[in-house]
């Protein structure tokens, strides 16, 4: 790194339970650099994971993350960090117990301190949770770098962290709390009759007529409901199978999956994790570098292109494009 890059970039560091979690829903975001699993908050020096998980030590795991801030700021981390727990549980998250587990922020400085109050103080005035919220926040200290086998434990062994991650009840929890409320009447008047059967009664649209599966323009494509960001058309190709076609999401957790057994067929659903609008089907024949077809409904979507980013409120994607 760079000392030029080194004076952009700036640190964030979040504790939300298991560390193998809190890696991906930040990683794959424009504008942050890196995201690294380690251990802090506690009083011994270079901790092993063994040790830390005695609960004796003090720290907590956490995830450390460089991040340009210009492109993405350290408010729109703090949001995305409480998507991803549960901020009123003092003892742990979910089946993971113990202080080790613990949720808390760690300010690097006095704007991130003021930036971290303020947004939990927004989460406690919304209302959004029955409990109290006992996320601390906290100075900053030494972060120790976790064991390399932690490190992008999502990438190494996608299997077991995809079932730890549904088994553990996070991802429940998460679509149960941070789903966006659907009003269906609201939702007829405002979508066309195409867009709300698919996005709201698991429809299809014909094939080759349908409006982006033959677009080529460069942008981000955004759930037609709530206005998630979902696709890039960097990840877009031509499938010939007449829907528009994407090799991955944006981001992994933009979208979530489940089994559709529908129409005597056994398929992988795709759905919007905000609005849980549903979007498609994913199918493991598409090309590199993910092997996976995105098959997606033109109607559940909505383009924005790269020279309408800023203005329609997706500035941080620029970057993509640049």
């Amino acid at each position: 790194m760079s000392n030029l890059e080194s004076n952009i970039y700036e640190k964030a560091t979040f504790a939300g339970g298991c560390f193998w979690c809190m890696v991906s829903p930040f990683e794959e975001l424009p504008g942050i650099i890196k995201v690294v699993s380690g251990y802090t908050g506690g009083h011994t020096v270079n901790p092993t994971y063994e040790e830390v998980c005695t609960h004796t030590t003090g720290h907590v795991e956490a995830v450390q993350i460089t991040y340009d801030p210009n492109v993405f700021p350290y408010d729109k981390l703090l949001e995305l960090f409480w998507q991803q727990i549960d901020p009123t549980d003092a003892g742990g998250q979910f089946h993971d117990r113990g202080s080790s587990y613990g949720t808390a922020i760690f300010y690097h400085n006095e704007e991130q301190h003021v930036k971290a109050e303020q947004s939990k103080l927004d989460l406690e005035l919304s209302q959004r949770f029955d409990q109290p919220i006992v996320t601390p926040i906290l100075p900053a200290s030494q972060f120790y770098e976790a064991e390399e086998y932690h490190q992008g434990y999502h990438k190494k062994n996608p299997g077991h962290y995809k079932r730890y991650r549904k088994g553990s009840g996070r991802e429940d929890y998460i679509e149960t709390h941070w789903a966006t409320p659907v009003d269906k009447h609201e939702l007829k008047q405002r979508l066309s009759p195409i867009q709300y059967a698919v996005t709201q009664e698991n429809g299809t649209e014909p094939p080759f007529q349908n409006e982006f599966w033959d677009h080529h323009g460069s942008g981000i494509y955004v759930d037609i409901v709530s206005g998630e960001a979902l696709f890039s058309s960097l990840d877009k190709f031509d499938s010939g199978c007449g829907w528009p076609s994407f090799t991955r999401p944006l981001r992994e957790y933009t979208v979530r999956e489940k089994t559709d057994s529908s129409h005597f067929m056994i398929r992988t659903e795709v759905r919007s994790k905000e609005a849980d609008s549903h979007l498609g089907h994913v199918f493991n024949d598409g090309p590199d570098p993910t092997g996976l077809r995105y098959c997606i409904n033109s109607a559940a979507l909505r383009f924005i292109s790269f020279e309408k980013l800023e203005e329609e409120g997706y500035a941080e994607y620029r970057v993509l494009f640049q």
